[in-house]
């Protein structure tokens, strides 16, 4: 056979009731597709088995991550043209239910079984992680799933992130700022709108590898507790805190935010932690961190958002980053977020949307993890450097099409009185834009 790809064409045009809008480039050396198109790559016959078995992202996500399918062009690009065809359409089974009542698809995915050779399901890439859908967001579970996602090597993420070590959205004062100066402004932001100096107590609650307590301390003279559930996330940041010379005034836990019991705090962080949370205990980690701020203490809830369905019940978790990336992960509307704070004591007191900050960071990561491409694989393997790449250049253009955004709250608890402590303008945090 030597029109492999010539077939797949037609048979994804038939499926799709639109032609593919991206070449395609076979396991026997054909070609075919719109001319200077980027190409997919379709190793082998095992990648057609894989989108059979589970059709829509998490059969491609599959394929790509086990290398049995690439990209000849730019992953942007490509990510692009593809998300309408597959990201935006849904897998949902209702979604092919339908579709397989229609004899043209029927027809076309008989087509594709013929190809794909014997008809079984291959084992998913070793990466995937596969969650109890019953028991979410217990200790145990949690610990599990940021385990799965942050101890696979700190000198693998320090590829990824730069010498910051801040995995969370940064806060750019111009695109062409650097990685480091753009991490650097977002810590101070939050300092800032926390309203940190010496002598106050600050919870980080997902401290990471201690980023934000070590700036919080040494810029602002904060005393800090930072909790982790990782490991080799503490290790590192407690190696970070002694080197500054801040033992004195940094604590790193490995905690669980749920068992901190030595408040009150006069502020807390929460920094690209609270998407771990879940849903349905949502209400119960904004009541945890009421109970751990003094009255007139400040929390900083940083926060990716998906955009609210008209159908709320249809919502489902994105099933390739559940599987590979953030286990157990769930996205809520800002709205939610909101009300449940508010349903737990606090007084809101401002919003700031970064979403295209982040669009901005995820590209920098990426264009990171492709400059020392090799390294990655030998540090976290060729799967898990995959799955990183197309995880976040997917991000970067959920967040430039407005599909998530990413938002930090500030809210205080309100003391008895009535006074918030903040200023009368608030927005004098912010530093000003350069020019």
């Amino acid at each position: 056979m030597a029109d492999a790809a010539q077939r797949l064409q037609g048979l994804f045009a038939q499926m799709l009731g639109a032609p593919l809008p991206v070449g395609i480039r076979a396991w026997d050396g054909s070609q075919a597709g719109p001319p200077g198109a980027p190409v997919l790559v379709v190793r082998n016959r095992r990648a057609l088995r894989r989108l059979l078995f589970k059709p829509g992202e998490l059969g491609l996500a599959r394929a790509w991550v086990a290398g049995d399918l690439d990209i000849d062009g730019d992953l942007y690009t490509t990510l692009d043209l593809l998300a309408g065809l597959v990201w935006e359409r849904g897998e949902d089974a209702r979604t092919l239910a339908q579709a397989l009542r229609d004899p043209e698809v029927r027809t076309a995915v008989r087509g594709l079984v013929r190809l794909a050779g014997l008809p079984l399901p291959p084992s998913p890439p070793p990466e995937e992680v596969r969650s109890p859908r019953r028991h979410l967001h217990t200790k145990h579970t949690d610990r599990r799933a940021v385990r799965h996602h942050y101890d696979v090597g700190n000198d693998f993420y320090e590829i990824v992130l730069g010498p910051s070590m801040v995995y969370s959205c940064a806060y750019w004062p111009a695109p062409d700022s650097t990685l480091e100066q753009a991490q650097h402004d977002k810590l101070e932001l939050v300092c800032r709108k926390l309203g940190l100096k010496p002598g106050r107590r600050l919870l980080d609650v997902g401290c990471g590898w201690g980023s934000m307590a070590v700036h919080a301390a040494r810029e602002h003279g904060a005393s800090v507790v930072g909790v982790t559930l990782s490991q080799e996330q503490a290790a590192y940041a407690r190696k970070r805190v002694a080197g500054e010379g801040l033992t004195d005034k940094v604590e790193i836990r490995v905690q669980d935010y749920r068992d901190v019991r030595d408040g009150p705090y006069d502020a807390i962080s929460s920094i690209g932690m609270a998407e771990h949370v879940g849903a349905d205990r949502y209400l119960e980690y904004a009541a945890d961190l009421y109970d751990l701020l003094a009255p007139g203490g400040r929390l900083l809830n940083h926060q990716i958002a998906r955009r609210p369905q008209r159908d709320e019940s249809a919502y489902s978790v994105d099933s390739f980053i559940d599987s590979y990336v953030f286990p157990d992960g769930e996205l809520q509307p800002l709205g939610v977020t909101v009300t449940r704070l508010e349903r737990a004591g606090f007084e809101v007191r401002d919003v700031e949307s970064l979403r295209e900050h982040y669009a901005l960071t995820l590209r920098r990561w990426v264009a990171r993890l492709e400059a020392d491409w090799q390294r990655a694989v030998r540090l976290g393997g060729p799967g898990r450097a995959r799955v990183w790449r197309l995880y976040m250049a997917a991000c970067a253009l959920a967040f430039e099409r407005n599909r998530i955004g990413v938002d930090q709250v500030l809210a205080v608890r309100p003391p008895e009185s009535g006074a918030s402590g903040m200023p009368l303008r608030a927005r004098t945090w912010a530093a000003p834009a350069p020019g």
